[in-house]
């Protein structure tokens, strides 16, 4: 990893501002301060119906899925959940938490828990009963209308940062494909966009091919 990547992972996230206290039970919306700094041992006790995300203890709240984003997120945990029966790897598919841990494992230090759409672990060992500890190999992300332009930023920064080594974003109203790869500095480089008539390969998944064509069937009459 980069030696800059490195220090700031040292260094971790700001304290909070305010005690926030991990045994309190929360079960609406309205008893979260949006403006305060959590982590996962705060995210466990959250017991309500909305998703959220946090990225160094802030808050992201996640958005329903359109029906469009459901049929790539399910197209490709199927591909790649076919392609990997048998091997060590093993496909996920959202709602599941990866925790991204900074100076320790533990909940009260962890505060970047992410729900990637799909994803792929190679590493059994990073996988427990609440998801996965640590980075997985391959993210998988569709965009969507609500995703904002921060969010997208700092998820970006964390899968490079942790040394996920393929990160893949579809671009759902321009029918591409963006594959960034892990170089040996720690950095992500982006290949060319993968649009209709191209088979996306993976160094990560030697043989496994995704038809882009088939990727995008069927899906030009919905928002």
């Amino acid at each position: 990893m980069k030696v800059d990547n490195d220090k700031e992972k040292e260094k971790g996230p700001q304290a909070p501002s305010k005690p926030y206290d991990t045994e309190r039970i929360i079960t609406t919306v309205n008893d979260i301060d949006f403006s305060g700094t959590y982590s996962y041992a705060n995210y466990l006790n959250w017991h309500i119906q909305e998703r959220f995300e946090l990225i160094k203890g802030k808050i992201f709240k996640m958005t329903a899925p359109s029906t469009k984003h459901q049929r790539f997120t399910g197209r490709i945990f199927l591909e790649l959940g076919n392609f990997l029966k048998g091997m060590k790897c093993e496909a996920f598919i959202a709602p599941f938490d990866v925790r991204f841990p900074y100076k320790s494992k533990d909940d009260v230090d962890v505060t970047t828990v992410l729900q990637p759409d799909v994803c792929v672990v190679c590493d059994p060992g990073k996988i427990d009963s609440r998801g996965c500890l640590g980075a997985p190999d391959i993210v998988v992300e569709v965009l969507s209308p609500g995703n904002n332009r921060k969010e997208l930023d700092n998820k970006y920064k964390v899968y490079e940062e942790f040394g996920v080594r393929e990160y893949w974003i579809i671009h759902p109203s321009e029918r591409t494909l963006i594959q960034y790869v892990l170089n040996d500095e720690g950095t992500f480089v982006a290949g060319r966009p993968y649009a209709g008539g191209n088979e996306l390969v993976s160094d990560l998944l030697p043989g496994f091919r995704l038809n882009i064509d088939e990727l995008f069937m069927n899906c030009d009459d919905e928002d």
